[in-house]
């Protein structure tokens, strides 16, 4: 741990939600869509990935271990104030809807990628179904209450910095796939005629 502090529950318990939500999330993805975990599994040597994409999803990785790597080295060195336990436990309670929303998107969506594009192969088509109904990306979505969360849990208001990085390059990608299905898959104009919103509903 970079913190060099085993007694830091935060840390646990972020961790512990972040590897649970994982597990469970594939687990039923695998059970209900067997063949969406062996299209993750190779998800880059995919020949037709939106070019802007390959960078994006480079700089989403690199941007969200700033995020852990900018909290872990403010625990020892002291940077920043700590707040109290019902922020903390807001957090906390914000973190975990966010890995709900996005894992149910995951388990909803049998073409839920971690690359942007057009799966013709398997018969890509538009989902509306479970949290669709609500935004047209609620994967993204979640992932956003997740990050917006985390520095507050973590006691890392510098962590904001590199966090708000993620969420401006996350409104971009959403922007830009957004755009690609309203070009290629048929019924996506449609379904966006009737989901309105993006990701924050009533605003975007």
């Amino acid at each position: 741990m970079i913190a060099g502090r085993w007694g830091w529950w935060e840390a646990w318990a972020y961790a512990i939600l972040s590897i649970a939500s994982f597990a469970i999330s594939r687990a039923l993805a695998a059970r209900r869509h067997p063949d969406l975990i062996a299209e993750r599994a190779q998800h880059m040597q995919q020949e037709n990935i939106k070019p802007w994409d390959k960078r994006l999803a480079v700089w989403l990785m690199l941007g969200g271990i700033l995020v852990l790597l900018v909290a872990g080295l403010d625990a020892p060195f002291g940077w920043s104030f700590a707040f109290g336990w019902p922020v903390k436990l807001l957090a906390l309670v914000v973190i975990l809807a966010g890995c709900a929303l996005s894992s149910y998107a995951l388990i909803e969506n049998r073409f839920f990628t971690s690359t942007v594009r057009i799966q013709t192969e398997r018969g890509h088509r538009v989902v509306s179904s479970g949290p669709y109904r609500w935004v047209r990306h609620p994967g993204y979505a979640g992932r956003l209450l997740a990050y917006l969360a985390t520095p507050l849990l973590l006691d890392a208001p510098w962590a904001f910095i590199p966090t708000l990085l993620v969420v401006a390059l996350t409104i971009v990608r959403t922007a830009l796939e957004d755009r690609t299905l309203q070009e290629e898959p048929d019924g996506y104009r449609d379904y966006a005629r009737q989901v309105h919103y993006r990701l924050l509903l009533g605003v975007w």
